[in-house]
């Protein structure tokens, strides 16, 4: 019988241990590795079986020749679900950070309890593996200096990742207007140049270009209004149409 990730703690004890004797000792009678795995083991009682992960069998010692109740059992198997949880955290961790919102959801795609997931959550948090405040000021700086977009695109991101409304604004409060305005002139220079046809044309699709990354219509105004200056600067004739974004 193999341990499920379900639900809550006691759901999992009895499914776990349904088959398992209410009264008198269990004592193990072979553990052996399990097949494609090389952190779970088999527990034999007998005619009774349970897996653990390695780290939950070292701590309970759970070797050849050691007797248990199921009450002590029961306990294990939470454990159990707690180590497995914890693992299956580090593992979604492996390849980029996440919040602790995307960490519950994972969690609970693997069928994990609402009460276990609040605890390895916690404990990923504590350990720092977990940090929705230096994620939102990261996330927040490489969105405006690599992909360009503007706070109103970051902060629909970070609502959308979960991360505190609180945290958002402290994050979004480290871009300073000039470095916003930077990122959307560079934007904007490189889709103007990219536009042929009249100014007119040039100005309604690049204000609408940066209107969609996230850039405020009035940052939008004042870098139309620079690009047009350039424009002009090498000598092509200023369009007098200004449209408002």
């Amino acid at each position: 019988m193999v341990i499920q990730l379900d639900s809550e703690p006691e759901e999992q004890e009895e499914q776990a241990l349904s088959d398992f004797p209410d009264d008198g000792v269990l004592e193990i009678t072979r553990v052996e590795r399990q097949k494609k795995s090389d952190h779970r083991y088999i527990i034999h009682f007998g005619p009774y079986t349970m897996t653990v992960h390695e780290d939950v069998m070292i701590k309970y010692r759970m070797i050849t020749g050691n007797s248990f109740i199921k009450a002590d059992l029961e306990e294990i198997v939470v454990a159990d679900e707690r180590q497995r949880a914890y693992v299956e955290g580090l593992r979604y961790l492996e390849r980029k950070p996440r919040t602790a919102q995307e960490m519950a959801r994972r969690l609970r795609q693997k069928e994990i309890g609402e009460t276990i997931i609040a605890e390895v959550v916690q404990r990923l948090q504590e350990e720092r593996f977990i940090d929705d405040p230096l994620y939102a000021k990261q996330w927040a700086e490489q969105r405006l200096t690599n992909q360009r977009k503007g706070k109103m695109w970051i902060r629909q991101e970070l609502r959308e990742k979960g991360i505190d409304k609180s945290l958002i604004a402290e994050a979004l409060e480290n871009i300073s207007p000039e470095d916003e305005l930077a990122s959307a002139l560079q934007t904007g220079r490189k889709k103007w140049n990219m536009i042929r046809g009249e100014v007119v044309d040039k100005r309604r699709k690049t204000g609408a270009f940066l209107m969609r990354r996230g850039f405020p219509g009035e940052m939008v105004r004042q870098v139309i209004n620079i690009l047009l200056e350039e424009e002009n600067a090498e000598g092509q004739e200023e369009d007098p149409y200004f449209m408002d974004y």
